[in-house]
């Protein structure tokens, strides 16, 4: 299964659903977009089949989301991609792209949503949350 992974390594969520795709036997595309930013083009397609507004992938805490005024309704998406291109922190994370859909995993189990099913073995995450049981369901 081809999986990628727009990923920040110093976001504990991506981290997470980084090690959730492994855990599962995958080893994924890492794109890091804060090395290398996906184009205008590329946001707006994942954007299209995530089927939500560019305004919902953005990430207002610990950017220059507020300093920039991206909160202003009347911006429209070419404005928006402009702020995403010069800050690329902007992007929300970890969006991650399967066979099975693309789907911002906030919080990271939602990656399980688009990986196999079957044959989970146990997980808990970073800060020590069990994401996947003894019995390999799901908690969440």
């Amino acid at each position: 299964m081809d999986v990628v992974i727009y990923h920040n390594p110093a976001c504990g969520t991506s981290r997470n659903a980084l090690a959730l795709i492994r855990h599962v036997g995958i080893e994924p595309h890492v794109v890091e977009y804060l090395k290398t930013p996906p184009s205008r083009a590329m946001i707006l397609a994942l954007v299209e089949r995530i089927g939500v507004p560019l305004r919902s992938l953005l990430r207002e805490k610990g950017t220059p989301f507020a300093e920039l005024g991206l909160g202003d309704p009347d911006l429209n998406d070419d404005q928006l991609l402009d702020a995403v291109e010069a800050h690329p922190i902007l992007l929300n994370r970890p969006i991650v792209v399967s066979p099975l859909g693309v789907k911002l995993c906030r919080p990271s189990e939602a990656v399980l949503d688009l990986l196999p099913p079957e044959d989970l073995k146990p997980f808990t995450k970073e800060d020590g949350e069990v994401v996947i049981n003894a019995e390999g369901r799901r908690v969440r």
